[in-house]
């Protein structure tokens, strides 16, 4: 089965919403595919990055990664989280959610080369009237 942490961060990350908090997200910065603003990394390799629609612009979660655009000291900067770099998840106003286990990221599918190249498999779609 596919893992479950991507579910999850977008479940808590409606809930965290829903309840009128700030979801922040703890990043771990070492894994491959994390492109975050470097001066803003911590000691330990880690940022909390604020993803409350207020913060972020075109944020959008799906099962490899976070992607948004967010200012920085008034920057406005790419954000890339893969899934398996999201330490936890968190509302800053109570600090309730969820820590995740250390697991790897998974990969991105690999496109699927057309299985008739230059055929047509279906036939030409037809209109006609009807009284």
């Amino acid at each position: 089965m596919t893992s479950s942490r991507p579910y999850i961060l977008r479940a808590f990350y409606e809930w965290i919403s829903d309840n009128r908090c700030t979801p922040y997200i703890l990043v771990d910065t070492h894994l491959p595919g994390v492109l975050v603003p470097q001066q803003h990394v911590n000691e330990d390799g880690q940022i909390v990055l604020n993803i409350s629609e207020g913060a972020v612009a075109g944020l959008n979660m799906d099962n490899y990664a976070i992607r948004f655009n967010a200012r920085f000291g008034g920057v406005p900067t790419d954000i890339q989280v893969p899934v398996g770099a999201v330490v936890g998840i968190y509302a800053r106003e109570n600090g309730q959610g969820m820590v995740f286990e250390a697991e790897e990221t998974p990969e991105p599918p690999e496109p699927t080369p057309p299985t008739s190249l230059g055929k047509k498999s279906a036939k030409k779609p037809s209109l006609r009237v009807v009284k």
